[in-house]
């Protein structure tokens, strides 16, 4: 059988592309895929006293500094809304996007050595990173709606029902693609120029005070409210806020923008990793 004749499950060489592997492909390491998840998730928490607690009481301890800081002594308003449910609905969401951006923008500083020793798709490293923040979310999100539930039947809280009140998944599912889109395009860049992580990180704090975060983009005044919708997390913010609590600033035209904004970026850099990512393995 000559060279031409055969048909191989793989082929490691020295090319690289825009788009390296099938979905196919990717699905044959989806039990990499699912260790790489329990080892992120199981690492945060070991020698600690109270474990995976901490996924709630770290939430919990940000909502009172918020609440006492921006309530209390700033005066911020929150509209109709309970300070609580307001600032737990926007640290639950931004803690999402955090953690998922910080941990794919450093994929190949924390991972060098595995890239340099086996062979798999680079791009489950990332995949795995937001999997993993993804059940961190899922169970701050359940804490958030407990807490809705207890304020709609104790404390009477108006139920606002309407066609955006199922639409939260949506929210997450954009801000979980724009997380991992701009963590690809930093992962390169990070790997390639060092003191750009010292940016990334003064440049995520600075990101979320044009993210409506601490304050409804309602209240933004109208002179510097197209800043802040310049971002495509705002509108993405107002909708998880509007589903959940019955408040939010949000149009359709605002949430196409934000959209399209994330499926191009997404798309500029998974191409722009799979091109990039096995040259880097020489530099980190």
């Amino acid at each position: 059988m000559q060279n031409g004749d055969i048909k191989w499950d793989w082929k490691i060489d020295n090319k690289t592309s825009f788009w390296s592997h099938s979905i196919k492909e990717l699905w044959s390491y989806r039990y990499l895929l699912a260790g790489l998840v329990r080892r992120n998730f199981l690492v945060n928490y070991q020698q600690t006293v109270l474990g995976p607690l901490w996924v709630l009481i770290q939430p919990l301890i940000t909502l009172v500094t918020y609440f006492f800081v921006f309530t209390k002594l700033a005066g911020i308003s929150t509209g109709s809304l309970p300070p609580v449910l307001f600032y737990s609905s926007g640290i639950v969401l931004w803690n999402f996007f955090n953690d998922s951006f910080l941990g794919t923008s450093n994929t190949f500083k924390d991972n060098a050595n595995i890239f340099s020793k086996v062979f798999f798709p680079r791009i489950i490293i990332p995949i795995s990173i937001i999997s993993t923040q993804f059940l961190r979310f899922i169970i701050q999100l359940l804490m958030l709606l407990t807490m809705v539930v207890y304020y709609y039947i104790f404390l009477e809280l108006p139920l606002q029902l309407s066609i955006w009140s199922f639409a939260f998944p949506v929210a997450i599912l954009g801000v979980g693609a724009f997380s991992l889109g701009v963590g690809l395009l930093f992962s390169i860049l990070t790997a390639k120029y060092r003191d750009l992580n010292n940016i990334v990180s003064l440049g995520i704090r600075m990101f979320m005070f044009v993210t409506p975060v601490i304050y409804p983009l309602g209240f933004v005044s109208e002179k510097v409210r197209w800043i802040v919708q310049l971002n495509p997390l705002s509108s993405l913010f107002e909708l998880f806020r509007l589903s959940l609590l019955g408040e939010g600033f949000v149009t359709v035209l605002q949430l196409l923008y934000s959209f399209i904004f994330i499926l191009f970026t997404l798309i500029g850099a998974v191409l722009f990793f799979n091109k990039q990512g096995d040259k880097l393995i020489d530099i980190v």
